[in-house]
């Protein structure tokens, strides 16, 4: 039996790899898809072929990771429950697409992964399995009891690694768990259970990797112009980028001044609520710029419908769904809405905060001469015309106060 195994290097799959090739005497072919981890990879083939592992496979994805998933979900102002930027959940398709595919080549029987039986990972792994590769056997080591008994806990994980020779870094000095990619890092678990835990206390310092504390950030705002085409960014600081060097490099700009740091207690897919915190410096700077960038150039119905559809998107996106049906037909909504959306956006960044500085577009909705509150308008705005618009609109109100006052409603 051959089982393509998610692989990160970490205690808990390495210790799977190892279990997997024990229990199910497979052939056990350990893939890691390279988003953005960047140090994480370090040694990685090495260390899996040490474990057990007949070959390792690491791909490079992290310019598909930002121009066919970060991107689109960008394009639909995606936010899940008004603060999550997604960044683990829009990860996942795109490793169980990978995983589907070498599969396959490799003719292997089944796929594995680590993800817990109380999370989301499990569901959205799975869910892209079902619609990418149904003929797949999906291997889940937490949801078997045999596996829960011999590891019912971390220290066990440690204690079996370390019999079995597994080269494994484990320390109770990083009491989180913690998962990097192109888009953010998230933090979970150990101290950061405790909703009550200030993760932006000077304890909590050294955890963050992408973003300095908005109080260590710079004394001076800097100023970043971005260029938008067709909804998506395609410059930094008039420097033409491909998806990747918008992500890298906004990135490095949001961390330097502490932005998209983003404490939250969730609803987890599987019904439970859990607390996470994430950095998300450039998936910060590039939603809250992208969003000036439409204000300046969507129609307003089409920018309502749009908004409208955010929450589903999101929870389509969070809980696994990228590959389903409806998530293509939104896509395919959201797509025709951004097609007039270009220009340039100046942000100014400072001590966390995103400020916007100005935008400008030669596809802009916004006329000053209509606008002005100076008078004027010409032909396309009189304000007399106020007064009837504003007549049929209270219509139903007045009907409304009548039959509420026990009047009879007036034509």
């Amino acid at each position: 039996m051959k089982i393509v195994l998610a692989y990160s290097g970490g205690l808990d799959t390495s210790v799977i790899l190892r279990w997997l090739k024990e229990n199910y005497q497979a052939e056990i072919i350990a893939f890691c898809a390279d988003i953005g981890q960047e140090e994480e990879l370090a040694g990685l083939e090495a260390k899996a072929l040490n474990t057990g592992a007949a070959k390792c496979i690491i791909d490079d994805l992290r310019e598909e990771f930002a121009r066919d998933f970060i991107f689109p979900m960008m394009q639909a102002s995606a936010i899940y429950e008004g603060q999550y930027f997604l960044g683990t959940s829009i990860a996942r398709p795109l490793i169980a697409k990978r995983m589907v595919e070498i599969a396959r080549a490799e003719k292997a029987e089944a796929i594995a992964h680590g993800a817990t039986g109380k999370g989301n990972d499990q569901v959205r792994f799975e869910l892209t399995a079902a619609a990418l590769g149904p003929e797949l056997e999906v291997i889940a080591p937490w949801r078997e009891e045999r596996f829960r008994k011999q590891f019912p806990g971390r220290a066990e994980m440690i204690a079996y690694a370390a019999a079995q020779n597994i080269p494994v870094e484990a320390s109770a000095s990083k009491p989180y768990s913690m998962d990097r990619n192109l888009l953010h890092i998230s933090f979970e678990s150990g101290m950061l259970e405790d909703p009550w835990f200030d993760a932006s206390s000077e304890e909590a310092r050294g955890m963050y990797k992408l973003s300095v504390a908005p109080e260590e950030a710079p004394d001076k705002a800097e100023y970043v112009e971005m260029e938008f085409r067709d909804g998506d960014c395609v410059a930094v600081n008039g420097k033409a980028l491909s998806p990747l060097g918008v992500m890298q490099t906004l990135n490095k700009l949001g961390g330097k001044h502490g932005i998209g740091r983003v404490d939250m207690v969730e609803n987890r897919f599987v019904g439970m609520k859990s607390r996470g915190v994430y950095e998300t410096p450039g998936g910060a700077l590039l939603h809250f710029a992208h969003r000036q960038m439409e204000s300046l150039t969507m129609d307003r119905e089409v920018m309502h419908l749009r908004d409208s559809l955010i929450p589903k998107y999101s929870t389509l996106v969070y809980n696994g769904f990228w590959f389903a049906p409806e998530r293509h037909a939104l896509q395919a909504l959201v797509t025709e809405t951004q097609r007039d959306v270009a220009g340039v956006v100046r942000l100014k960044l400072y001590k966390g905060n995103i400020i916007a500085a100005g935008r400008k577009s030669p596809k802009s909705l916004y006329d000053p001469q209509v606008a002005t509150m100076e008078g004027g308008g010409g032909e396309a705005y009189n304000q007399g015309d106020a007064t009837g618009f504003i007549r049929l609109n209270a219509l139903r109100l007045k009907a409304r106060a009548a039959v509420a006052s026990g009047r009879s409603p007036k034509n």
